[in-house]
C-alpha cells in the first residue's frame, strides 16, 4: 500500500498541526476530540508509525472514536481530509443550493453532510456569474426555495448535519402531544351534573325534617391516561433514537398536555427504565443521565426478550388507566419470532392503544418482509412513520383520532398478498 507521505495534506504545515486540524473537524462534527485526545493521537502515530493507510486510519480511530455511532462520521471526515480531495469538492457542491444542470443528483450517505460541514467550517463556494444573452429563457428549480424551517420538517434525521440536528431538536421541543380525557364510571358531585344523586339528596332532606327542597346532582369523573414509550436504541436506530428521546423529554416535561404520567423505556439487548432521568428540566442533563443508565446503546436487537421483561416487570405498574404505548423501532429483531409474537399480543391486550413508529416507512418501496415486522404488525393498533419532524407532528394529530391506524391496513394487505403468492 502507498505510504502516508503520498496522502494529500494541507501545505505549509507540520504533521502534528495536520492532526490538530483534523481533530478540530471531528470536534465540530460532534466527536469528543479534546486536547488530551489530540496529544494521544500524535504520540500514537509517532509510536505506531505510518507505513500504510490502514495502520494510520485505525491508529487515529482508536484515539478519537469511543462509541459505535461515531464511526460513520469519523470515516467520512478521514476520507475528506486525508484521502480524497475530489470528494471534498463534491461535498462542497452538495452544501450549496441545487442548480439544474450544475449539481449531479445524489443523496448524501449517513454522516457525509455532517462531516463536510465540519471540515469546511462554514466555508462556501461562490457561483461564478455568467453573462446571459438577451432572450434566453432561464430555468430555475424552485423546489428548494421554501423556508429553512419548512424544509427541515421533512428532512430525514439520518441525513441532517450537526447544525440541522440542533435546529430540529429545538423544533421537536415545541411539539405537543395533547390527549383527550377518558370518561370514568365513578361520579362526583356537581351543580351542572346530569344524574340525580339520591343518597346526597336524602341526606340533605334530613336537615329539613325529611322534606326534599333541592335535588343533588353528580357527573362522571374524567381520568387522564398514561403515555408509555418504548424506544429502540440498537445500532440500526442510532440516528433516530436520539431525536425521539428529545421528543420524549419534551412530552415528559410539558405542562397541560393531559397525560397522567409519561413513562419512558429504552431497549436493545436489555430493557432500561429512563423515566426519572427524562424528568430533568435540562434536556442535555436528562439525556446524559439516560445514556449513562442504558448500557446497550448501538448494540444488537432483542425485541422479544425486552418486551417480555417489560410485560413481566412493568406492565401492571404503568399500563393502567387506559395507557397509550408508543413503540419506536424498525422491527429488525434477532430474537425468537414466536416469543416476539406472544409478547406483542400481551402488550396490545394490556394497553388501550399501541402505536408503532417505524423509520423504515420513509422508503416508498418498503414492504414488511422481515419476520419480526410481520409478527409485530397485526398486533399494533396504528403503524406510522417516525423519521422526521413532520412524522412526529402527524403523531400528535393521530392521538386525537381514536380510529387512526396509519399505514397498518396497507402493510397487512401486503403481507396477505405475499403469503398468497
Amino acid at each position: 500500500m502507498a505510504g502516508i507521505g503520498d496522502l494529500p495534506v494541507p501545505e505549509n504545515g507540520s504533521f502534528a498541526a495536520n492532526i490538530t486540524h483534523f481533530a478540530r473537524a471531528l470536534r465540530k462534527a460532534g466527536l469528543p476530540a479534546g486536547p488530551g485526545r489530540v496529544t494521544d493521537a500524535i504520540r500514537a502515530v509517532e509510536a505506531a508509525g505510518f507505513s500504510n493507510k490502514a495502520d494510520f486510519y485505525w491508529t487515529l480511530h482508536a484515539c478519537f472514536v469511543s462509541r459505535p455511532e461515531q464511526r460513520a462520521v469519523f470515516a467520512q471526515i478521514f476520507r475528506l481530509y486525508w484521502r480524497d480531495p475530489q470528494f471534498l469538492e463534491h461535498m462542497m457542491a452538495m452544501l450549496l443550493p441545487a442548480v439544474r444542470g450544475v449539481q449531479q443528483e445524489r443523496r448524501a450517505d449517513p454522516g457525509e453532510r455532517r462531516a463536510a460541514e465540519a471540515l469546511l467550517d462554514g466555508a462556501t463556494a461562490e457561483v461564478p456569474e455568467q453573462p446571459v444573452e438577451e432572450g434566453t429563457e432561464i430555468e430555475i428549480d424552485a423546489s428548494l426555495t421554501s423556508s429553512a424551517r419548512e424544509a427541515l420538517r421533512t428532512l430525514d434525521f439520518e441525513q441532517m448535519t450537526t447544525e440541522e440536528m440542533a435546529a430540529a431538536k429545538r423544533m421537536i421541543a415545541q411539539i405537543a402531544l395533547p390527549v383527550r380525557p377518558l370518561a370514568s364510571r365513578r361520579a362526583k358531585p356537581s351543580a351542572q351534573g346530569h344524574r340525580p344523586d339520591w343518597p346526597a339528596t336524602i341526606r340533605r332532606s334530613m336537615r329539613n325534617g325529611g322534606e326534599i327542597r333541592h335535588v343533588a346532582w353528580r357527573k362522571n369523573r374524567v381520568r387522564w391516561p398514561n403515555l408509555v414509550a418504548l424506544c429502540d436504541i440498537s445500532g440500526s436506530m442510532a440516528s433516530y433514537s436520539r431525536a425521539v428521546l428529545h421528543f420524549l423529554h419534551a412530552a415528559s416535561n410539558a405542562r397541560g398536555a393531559g397525560w397522567a404520567r409519561v413513562h419512558s423505556f429504552t431497549f436493545g439487548t436489555r430493557l432500561t427504565n429512563i423515566t426519572r432521568h427524562l424528568r430533568q428540566r435540562d434536556v442535555d442533563a436528562a439525556l446524559t443521565l439516560a445514556g449513562s443508565e442504558a448500557q446497550d446503546w448501538e448494540g444488537g436487537t432483542r425485541i422479544g426478550s425486552c418486551l417480555h421483561a417489560f410485560n413481566r416487570d412493568w406492565s401492571r405498574r404503568v399500563l393502567g388507566q387506559g395507557s397509550v404505548v408508543l413503540l419506536i423501532s424498525d422491527g429488525l429483531d434477532r430474537d425468537d419470532p414466536d416469543l416476539l409474537a406472544r409478547e406483542m399480543e400481551r402488550l396490545q391486550l394490556s394497553a388501550r392503544k399501541v402505536i408503532w413508529l417505524n423509520p423504515l416507512l420513509r422508503w416508498d418501496g418498503f414492504a414488511p418482509k422481515a419476520r419480526g415486522i410481520r409478527e409485530m404488525l397485526p398486533r399494533v393498533d396504528s403503524f406510522r412513520a417516525g423519521h422526521n419532524i413532520a412524522s412526529l407532528e402527524a403523531l400528535a394529530q393521530a392521538l386525537s383520532r381514536p380510529d387512526d391506524i396509519g399505514e397498518k391496513a396497507r402493510m397487512v394487505q401486503a403481507i396477505a398478498s405475499g403469503t398468497k403468492t
